[in-house]
């Protein structure tokens, strides 16, 4: 792993600037608090003079940083130094106050956990070594705790181990969890995106018919017209060769926009039928008929158990999920994909089997998931990152579908089994 990418320097890692100045204007009155309340209300002794200056520089660093610094987003370094500095900040206070025993010390976790939530992995890790350092340090170098030097208190050298081992688990636990969150929260919002963009491409093609059958529909008239005019002025202009070449011509290119014209609109009342009720075995035979034009493998669709012959909604997220499985299928065959469709008055499903590696052991569990890569060098060759997949799984889904990702005991490939229930499935009458 280059530096590149533990610091993720291509990504634009920003952690908002008001986010940060709560949380610290929370920490730094939250100290002040803590010490005036052991200082003044219980009596305890302690560099309490010390303790407030230290304060008010924390104090002076968020006004700073709340008023001084003009942007919103605080890239990753410039974040990290606040970090840093809260860091050496409540190290210090905790070594006037006692060092490991006080009990706040689990405190100095909390910049690194917030690094590994908003920050790059980089930028955790050396917040975690400076966290481990210092928790160090103070662990055997510090000032009494309050209270300890009135024999109020003792503690044996066990329970400072003790304490020392919780916060490093807590420390690694927290920041490993924070960053595996930041991480799949990062991934799935790209999945997401890219599911959007989908939808909103299959929606926009259906709305540039539209608005290409409206054009036919507008232009035809004056198209009509110009031809109509064209020709009675070539009657009158007649074997005029100055003039009539030129009406000829204008002749011939309205007669050619007539045509384009009508192309487009046989398009969109094909595009219309489309987007219609259609059989789901139609559907089907449809999709498959898209894939035979370009492959040489054997694709079979089975129909023998298609008992209810179901209508459905051809939607884009209909046509867009069972075209991802299906042409998976072709893709990591090696000769055959076999495709059955069973309706009855419990459940509708089809099923997508073909003879190729099949899913592998280390994914199988995360089929589904974007951004999934398989060892199995098998299939490593020809396989994507899951991203397809997820799309598919969702759009499909959203169609009220369940989904199922298997091994194919017949073909020993892979497996879909797509399912939804009858009063679920988006019928139409």
């Amino acid at each position: 792993m280059n530096l590149s990418t533990l610091f993720r320097t291509k990504e634009n890692l920003n952690l908002d600037k008001n986010t940060l100045t709560i949380l610290r204007y929370i920490a730094i009155f939250g100290q002040f608090f803590a010490i005036s309340v052991v200082y003044f209300y219980l009596k305890l002794p302690f560099p309490i003079e010390l303790s407030y200056f230290i304060i008010c520089v924390g104090l002076i660093t968020n006004l700073y940083l709340q008023f001084g610094i003009k942007f919103n987003q605080l890239k990753d370094l410039y974040a990290s130094v606040f970090l840093v500095y809260d860091l050496l900040q409540l190290s210090t206070l905790l070594y006037l106050t006692g060092g490991i025993f006080n009990p706040f010390c689990f405190l100095l976790i909390i910049p690194a956990i917030v690094s590994s939530t908003f920050l790059s992995m980089g930028t955790t890790i050396i917040l975690g070594l400076i966290t481990s350092l210092l928790l160090l340090i103070i662990s055997f170098f510090h000032l009494p705790l309050p209270g300890e030097e009135m024999n109020l208190l003792h503690f044996p050298n066990f329970y400072k181990t003790g304490i020392i081992i919780s916060i490093f688990i807590g420390l690694t636990f927290l920041s490993y969890f924070g960053i595996r969150f930041a991480g799949e929260k990062k991934k799935t919002s790209e999945a997401l995106n890219k599911l959007q963009e989908v939808i909103y491409k299959e929606y926009e093609l259906e709305s540039l018919g539209g608005q290409a059958a409206a054009a036919a529909h507008s232009l035809g008239t004056p198209l009509a017209t110009i031809s109509v005019v064209s020709k009675e002025l070539r009657k009158e202009i007649g074997d005029n060769s100055e003039f009539s070449k030129d009406i000829d011509l204008l002749v011939s290119q309205s007669k050619r926009c007539s045509e384009i014209l009508k192309k487009i609109s046989k398009k969109e009342i094909e595009k219309d039928r489309f987007f219609s009720s259609v059989k789901l075995e139609d559907l089907l035979e449809e999709i498959l008929d898209s894939f035979k034009e370009t492959s040489s493998k054997e694709i079979n669709l089975n129909l023998k158990n298609d008992i209810n012959k179901i209508k459905v909604k051809r939607s884009p997220e209909m046509i867009y999920g069972l075209r991802n499985f299906i042409g998976n299928a072709v893709k990591f065959s090696k000769s055959t994909v076999n495709v059955f469709l069973y309706s009855n008055s419990n459940e509708i499903k089809i099923i997508v089997n073909d003879d190729g590696p099949g899913f592998p052991d280390d994914i199988i569990r995360k089929i589904g998931e974007p951004y999934i890569k398989s060892k199995s060098e098998e299939i490593n060759p020809n396989s994507g990152l899951g991203l397809g997949t997820f799309l598919g799984k969702t759009l499909l889904e959203r169609q009220n579908a369940k989904l199922i990702f298997k091994k194919d005991k017949s073909l020993g490939g892979a497996s879909v089994i797509i399912t939804w229930s009858p009063k679920n499935i988006l019928l139409n009458s």
